[in-house]
């Protein structure tokens, strides 16, 4: 056993014991003081194994992506790359929802009470529905909105109630949009590792962007379709930094950006990962002085837009954390949750992450700093620590959304953004099959053995 296999294992084995002590400490708060408001700690879900018909389909699945996935990745012509990425992270995705079945795994998870559909009959005037949707956010409010639609930006609900509008109705609907938008998420991060990286380095993380863990909780979840957009903020200024599409990247990204801050709170931490590209494109920028007046200007459309139409994102924000401390973050102990919400952190992206964090730490630790290469491609020295930076400024974005305390519990789902941008550091891995392997039987063992849901 080599010594960086041996580092890797010594990181493997302080997430096992990271998440053995979130379900140990975790069932003895619950047991005791009720407090953390889940049936399985640290995951919001309950015991439950069964079998479903989406269970063949995701083993064959899982087996033909450990046993082909590497090699493939390796030698497919890009596009086709991108295109299989696509399609088998989709697949992976919708097989996992269907062990739940097609109502409980698909159909039902975005009707649920707590969901998005439950309002879309209330936005018949949608630009009244906006200037009006601050005063449903309290708890005490009149026709409080229900939980997810008052936790996010309008942006989000108005996805469903266009949908809606163009006759894709109800749950089954709503969950294929968010299956199919968000396995292009892996397809965003791959175009960025390419750009910023090397294309090498994004050809070994793409069967580990395929085959994450994270699949489980992306299955009709909303939060997968907030994933997709906000990576794609971040593959479009990384193609724009590099010489390839600078205008239309940089202003797409800004557009996409903006989008995302009015899906999701939480996402304006992308900022951060959006700060480490164009870090890594600095050269590119001084060139171009054009890109980031483009990338503010397409920031800004979005926000402009819902600010004419009536809604106060600053104010909705504000509500929000009154909301939040009414609810089951006001009880939920920050003492639990600031960590355990690590422990939720490893079982969505996967022990192979463990270990490719460990190495993304040594590498930005021997590195002498980054240069980006060139827009011919010539330019290669440097592709493990910028790929390295990339990755950190994703950990740091997770970090402060954990510290901020406005994330206690259900991150398994809220954290899938930040969580997709972890996992190309398993570029740097060797034996890929055996790490792939071992994602795999962790998706597969938690869609077996827990309900889960939210």
């Amino acid at each position: 056993m080599t010594r960086a296999l041996r580092h890797d294992l010594y990181a493997v084995g302080a997430a096992v014991l990271l998440v053995t002590a979130s379900v140990l400490i975790g069932r003895h708060i619950q047991h005791a003081h009720h407090t953390l408001r889940v049936n399985w700690p640290p995951l919001l879900g309950s015991w439950g194994p069964h079998l479903g018909p989406g269970t063949p389909v995701a083993v064959v699945v899982a087996v033909t992506t450990v046993g082909y996935g590497p090699a493939l990745a390796a030698r497919l012509p890009w596009r086709a790359l991108l295109a299989a990425a696509w399609g088998t992270a989709t697949a992976w995705i919708l097989s996992l929802a269907l062990i739940d079945g097609w109502q409980r795994g698909v159909a039902g998870r975005l009707a649920s009470r707590h969901e998005y559909l439950q309002v879309v009959g209330r936005f018949h005037d949608v630009p009244a529905a906006l200037r009006d949707f601050t005063h449903h956010i309290l708890l005490e409010s009149p026709d409080n909105w229900p939980a997810h639609v008052a936790g996010h930006p309008p942006a989000a609900t108005l996805t469903f109630v266009l949908l809606d509008r163009i006759g894709l109705r109800g749950g089954g609907w709503a969950g294929t949009w968010c299956v199919a938008v968000g396995a292009t998420a892996c397809v965003a991060v791959l175009v960025a590792v390419r750009a910023l990286a090397d294309e090498g380095l994004a050809r070994r993380a793409a069967p580990f962007l395929v085959l994450a863990p994270a699949a489980v909780w992306m299955g009709t979840s909303a939060d997968a379709y907030f994933a997709a957009v906000a990576a794609w903020s971040v593959a479009l200024p990384a193609l724009a930094v590099t010489g390839r599409r600078v205008r239309s990247g940089a202003l797409g990204s800004g557009l996409l950006f903006g989008l995302t801050c009015y899906l999701s709170y939480g996402l304006t931490l992308f900022a951060l990962i959006g700060a480490a590209v164009l870090l890594l494109g600095r050269g590119r920028v001084r060139e171009r002085p054009e890109l980031p007046v483009l990338l503010l200007a397409g920031a800004a459309v979005v926000p402009m837009a819902f600010t004419l139409a009536g809604f106060d994102w600053w104010e909705a924000y504000r509500l929000l954390v009154t909301r939040y401390r009414q609810g089951a973050g006001g009880i939920r102990p920050y003492g639990y949750w600031v960590w355990a919400n690590l422990a939720c952190a490893v079982l969505i992206t996967g022990l192979a992450t463990a270990a490719g964090l460990r190495r993304t730490g040594a590498t930005l630790r021997h590195s002498r700093g980054v240069s980006l290469p060139r827009p011919d491609g010539t330019q290669r020295s440097g592709a493990d620590a910028r790929l390295a930076l990339l990755v950190a400024a994703a950990l740091l974005a997770l970090l402060v959304a954990d510290l901020s305390g406005m994330s206690k519990a259900e991150t398994e789902r809220i954290w899938l953004p930040f969580a997709l941008w972890l996992l190309p550091s398993c570029a740097f891995l060797t034996r890929p099959r055996a790490w792939l392997a071992a994602q795999a039987a962790l998706a597969l063992l938690l869609n077996h053995l827990l309900l889960t849901g939210w």
